[in-house]
């Protein structure tokens, strides 16, 4: 047994699905100790969005951290973090016409969802807070009351309550109409559902099986939680900052929720950083009441201003992003197109096959990391296979990846794949 085996904790699981020990990265792509290189569909589970080492990025943190400047500074004042504040109003605020205070909780996506939920509570005074199906919001104790996922709730170890989940769309296949459940159960006094303080959506489920949301229905439960005074909460820590398409994914939809969760690709290296942004009348906390020791990382500061000042100024990042979704997207249906019942789910670069045969999509992933290619599964039954690419991967490296993921088709499932060059 190696030292991971003998002393790391069997919670271990990413190294479980690929085996081997990576040195060193650069762009799309890891590299192994024996030399071997892998093509990187995985971007770090969403916090790479910009690839692995990225000059444009590192350049701006080896010079910060020779400078002497400070590193650790809890919530105190520094030049960092003054520049990424100006950067993120100029850049992202502004030109969206969103009006946000930005919080700086814990540095990790769950810890933004837990100071999420908790403002809504006390800014409502209610504490019920609704979710829907096949939901991942974090592994802590309220953002785990939030995720639909039965094999990770049981790792809780106690009740996880004050939350409901109700029916994603597409739940029901179109079969019943939207919201039918959520409006008769806020207008019926005897439903049995007190009245929640918020809702809680993430507008792709990028751990739910890539399940995406129509933009007609986010606005319709945007328009319900209006109506009866609900705070909407987005989880945009893995479909944000551009992995959709655009820098926040509800944009497309056309809404303006009132508190939004960031973190991932926020830092724009894989720095830990996580933003609660919520509209400046709901910024009711008292000085402290919400803190973490690592609540503002002035390398992470550094990195995701240089990330936001280099690929969101203009729209020519964008333009770039939606020809290799598109490029993504065309080559997934490819795929899908041999096996019956495979449809490709997602948006932009957060994509992937469902099968109908979970077995398969979990064997399509083993076999694409024996060829070289590095995708994850999706879904309560891992049914899908899960491609998240770097959103600055070139589209030759996008095209040798679905040529690979299509080859790792063909060898699991016996069907030919008519894969045709989309560059």
């Amino acid at each position: 047994m190696d030292i991971f085996e003998s002393l790391e904790s069997e919670v271990r699981s990413y190294c479980r699905s690929w085996d081997t020990v990576f040195e060193r990265a650069s762009g799309s792509s890891l590299y192994s100790e024996d030399g071997r290189e892998y093509l990187d569909f995985f971007s770090g589970a969403g916090a790479l969005n910009y690839g692995h080492n990225n000059p444009v990025l590192l350049q701006p943190l080896v010079d910060y951290l020779l400078s002497g400047a400070i590193v650790h500074s809890l919530d105190m004042k520094t030049p960092a973090k003054r520049r990424f504040l100006e950067t993120f109003r100029e850049l992202i605020l502004e030109p969206r016409n969103l009006d946000y205070k930005v919080m700086f909780p814990g540095p990790t996506g769950t810890n933004s969802v837990e100071a999420a939920l908790k403002l809504a509570r006390k800014v409502t005074g209610r504490q019920h807070v609704l979710s829907f199906t096949n939901a991942f919001h974090g592994m802590t104790l309220g953002s785990l009351s939030v995720t639909g996922n039965s094999m990770k709730r049981q790792g809780a170890g106690v009740p996880l309550t004050n939350t409901s989940s109700m029916p994603y769309d597409g739940f029901f296949n179109g079969q019943m109409p939207d919201f039918l459940w959520l409006r008769q159960a806020l207008e019926d006094r005897g439903s049995g559902i007190d009245k929640p303080a918020a809702v809680i959506v993430e507008t792709v489920q990028g751990e739910g099986g890539l399940r995406a949301a129509r933009a007609s229905w986010l606005r319709g439960l945007a328009e319900l939680c209006r109506e009866h005074d609900i705070l909407l909460i987005v989880d945009d820590v893995q479909a944000g900052c551009g992995r959709t398409g655009t820098f926040f994914s509800f944009e497309e939809a056309g809404i303006t929720p009132d508190i939004v969760c960031l973190s991932k690709s926020i830092s724009g290296f894989g720095l830990p950083l996580a933003l609660t942004l919520f509209k400046p009348g709901l910024d009711i906390w008292k000085p402290g009441e919400h803190n973490g020791t690592f609540r503002g990382h002035n390398p992470a500061f550094v990195t995701g201003a240089a990330a936001l000042e280099h690929y969101w100024r203009d729209g020519s990042f964008q333009s770039s992003v939606a020809g290799l979704s598109s490029q993504l997207h065309e080559g997934l249906t490819q795929i899908a197109a041999g096996v019956e019942g495979a449809t490709v789910r997602g948006r932009g670069l957060l994509a992937g096959v469902y099968y109908p045969n979970p077995e398969t999509a979990e064997k399509i992933a083993a076999e694409s990391f024996a060829r070289g290619l590095l995708v994850e599964t999706s879904g309560p039954e891992g049914e899908v296979v899960k491609t998240m690419p770097a959103l600055t991967i070139s589209p030759e490296d996008l095209q040798k990846g679905l040529d690979i993921l299509a080859a790792a088709a063909v060898t699991v499932t016996g069907e030919p794949v008519a894969l045709g060059s989309t560059i």
